[in-house]
């Protein structure tokens, strides 16, 4: 199988929870990984790539996200979020205005200090490993991008911010640096990614309604997660071409850097990354998978 799957994570399960259960329902030895972990507390889309599909992770990676998240004023967590472990604080009277007041200082490129719990390496060692193992985890601040940032609901202590973000972004330590900047604490207590580029969690199926039946059917073609990159068809040898690693040549606007290219089929055979001028060189390539299925 190739392509990918839009499933909406339940709460209470981790991300890799969800590839072990798509696994089991997958021919042995099939690849399976998914794009950008979910922590067990959250719900909503995880991409789930299937069989050479994986190669095409770092695209869900890199794609913005849409998230909802909800936090409640006054505590704090070793893990910024309701999970860990909870100190209350003193925690003074915010209001929704004030809120709203300083989340300009959080839209556009900005820095963030990930937080100690998180899946971010360390010498070659997970930060949550070190972190559950007692050890003390400083992690550097980093850029990360806000598209869009706005409060959705207000209820003191508890509010809730509607979050559209670059790849890279901490919804928990977002809250933390937010409830910092008006004076208090924060940690979340809910999160929902609604979407990933163009995968919507209205589109999304549920783990549980998966079975060996139905998997095929609910798995997308694998250049839906392409969905904003150049396209281009592939004609005469050049499938054979790209089959051996060689350049195609296209007259492409300067922005193009990568184009997805696709046989007369309608099929994905290859990423392609500019080299130079008109010149594109295979970046991912399938098209050998393509040729073994056809001899099968």
């Amino acid at each position: 199988m190739f392509g990918i799957l839009n499933i909406d994570k339940p709460a209470n399960v981790t991300s890799r929870d969800v590839v072990n259960r798509v696994c089991a329902l997958l021919p042995k030895k099939t690849r399976v990984g998914h794009c950008g972990t979910l922590d067990p507390l959250a719900t909503g889309v995880l991409l789930v790539c299937v069989g050479p599909a994986t190669r095409l992770i770092q695209f869900g990676q890199s794609a913005p996200k849409h998230y909802v998240g909800n936090f409640q004023l006054g505590l704090s967590s070793n893990t910024e979020d309701i999970t860990g472990e909870v100190v209350t604080h003193d925690n003074p009277c915010v209001t929704r205005g004030e809120i709203e007041s300083v989340l300009p200082k959080f839209v556009g490129e900005i820095s963030q200090r990930p937080p100690a719990f998180s899946a971010l390496r360390i010498g070659g060692k997970r930060a949550y490993d070190l972190a559950r193992a007692g050890k003390e985890v400083v992690l550097e601040s980093r850029k990360i991008t806000i598209h869009r940032l706005e409060v959705l609901d207000f209820d003191f202590p508890e509010f809730q911010l509607d979050i559209h973000c670059g790849s890279g972004t901490y919804v928990r330590s977002l809250g933390r640096d937010i409830a910092e900047t008006i004076g208090t604490h924060a940690v979340m207590t809910g999160l929902l990614r609604s979407g990933i580029g163009s995968f919507e969690q209205s589109n999304a199926v549920k783990i549980s309604e998966l079975n060996e039946e139905n998997i095929g059917d609910s798995m997308l073609r694998p250049e839906t997660i392409l969905a904003d990159m150049a396209r281009t068809t592939l004609v005469d040898d050049e499938f054979e071409k790209l089959q051996d690693g060689n350049w195609i040549r296209r007259d492409m606007p300067d922005s193009v850097n990568n184009l997805a290219a696709f046989d007369d089929e309608g099929r994905l055979v290859v990423v392609l990354k500019k080299d130079s001028g008109r010149l594109f060189v295979p970046k991912i390539n399938f098209a050998r998978y393509w040729r073994e299925k056809k001899l099968q």
